[in-house]
């Protein structure tokens, strides 16, 4: 086994971990007051090549792989998790479900546009009667001559004011439910039916616009499915699937600058005569953080490594976001204690990470459903 990065992963490490030091982290306090990233900052993060690193170059990625889109959400995670998000959206989920199903043509036409960072994508699957029972979605899409007519209502979407490109899933086949009754769509927000809703007021991860999408008799031209009609469930699942690894790295990146932070206060802040990084209730608790960073590293670059080999990973990505996001919470928790009341304070990033952390225990399918992924799929095989 080779556990090494590549000098290739490495250089793209290093560009993430600039581009955080010096665009991310001196502005992640007014994102969140302002509840906005500010465009700039994705055209940056364009021009860098972030928007598109997973995807191969044919596409206009930057040929990275999973492991090079872990990494650098990792270190863009540390800066801002707002712009994270941000990114994962558009990454992880709406282009990702093109780049898993789409044809060659749904690829050139928006897959490209949307890895050279041209266009930005969202992933609209959640309403407001189906957040973890996803397959109660009650949006509709009607065949109609050569297109279909989308009528619903998503909720809770990312980038769902600003993406150009909305992967839509909508039901077909009222009777048959998940099993063939449900398909995805691509849809362009020039469309006329489509408006979107204000942006909602989160307690953590600000800066990233979550709305309401609304669809009243949006015309969907027939080339626009995605996958086979009938299997939008199953394109769902598979893109969640990857993109709850990237989610991962997003709590590994935040966990280790919460980290990274804590032992800067332990060691500066003196109590009782000396710093309190001498105190053992402190290494404790700095100790725990580590061995807990540890775990989510080891786990998520392996299953990266399994998505970039081809192998399915279905109870690993689950483990993944669940123990990743548990993790981070954990993380949270221990560097606000250590920081005491100046932790409490909002001119100190750890009050921003604390509120930040506690939404990915929640979306892109709760920890509740991750446990049930997890068992389900062991029962199944009747073993580990």
């Amino acid at each position: 086994m080779d556990f090494t990065f590549t000098e290739e992963q490495k250089m793209l490490r290093d560009v993430a971990r600039k581009f955080a030091d010096n665009e991310l982290r001196p502005r992640a306090a007014e994102i969140d007051e302002k509840e906005e990233v500010p465009p700039e900052i994705i055209r940056k993060a364009a021009e860098l090549g972030f928007l598109g690193v997973v995807f191969p170059e044919q596409y206009g990625g930057g040929g990275f792989g999973e492991i090079g889109y872990c990494l650098t959400l990792e270190e863009i995670a540390r800066g801002c998790n707002s712009t994270a998000v941000v990114i994962g959206g558009h990454q992880s989920l709406g282009a990702m479900a093109i780049y898993l199903a789409g044809t060659e043509a749904q690829k050139q036409k928006y897959l490209k546009p949307l890895a050279e960072g041209n266009k930005l994508a969202t992933f609209a699957l959640t309403e407001p009667g189906a957040g973890s029972d996803a397959g109660a979605i009650k949006t509709t899409a009607q065949r109609i001559g050569r297109c279909y007519s989308l009528n619903g209502n998503k909720t809770f979407i990312t980038n769902g004011n600003i993406a150009d490109v909305i992967v839509v899933f909508a039901v077909t086949d009222a009777q048959k439910g998940i099993h063939g009754g449900i398909s995805a769509f691509i849809v362009e927000k020039e469309w006329q039916g489509l408006r979107a809703g204000k942006p909602e007021k989160k307690m953590g991860i600000r800066g990233s616009h979550t709305t309401d999408l609304f669809f009243e008799n949006l015309e969907v031209p027939e080339e626009n499915v995605l996958g086979t009609v009938g299997d939008g469930f199953k394109v769902a699942m598979q893109t969640l699937d990857v993109a709850r690894v990237s989610l991962s790295s997003q709590c590994l990146g935040a966990s280790k600058e919460m980290l990274d932070l804590s032992i800067k206060h332990a060691n500066e802040r003196k109590q009782f005569g000396k710093p309190i990084a001498e105190q053992q209730a402190i290494q404790f608790m700095l100790a725990d953080m580590a061995a807990e960073i540890y775990q989510v590293e080891s786990i998520l670059y392996r299953t990266a490594w399994m998505i970039d080999n081809g192998m399915s990973c279905s109870r690993e990505s689950a483990i993944c976001k669940l123990v990743a996001t548990e993790v981070v919470c954990r993380v949270a928790d221990r560097a606000m204690q250590i920081h005491g009341g100046m932790g409490y304070m909002r001119e100190f990033p750890i009050e921003r990470f604390y509120r930040d952390a506690r939404v990915n225990r929640i979306f892109e399918g709760t920890n509740e459903i991750q446990h049930l992924v997890i068992a389900r799929d062991l029962i199944k095989k009747e073993s580990y």
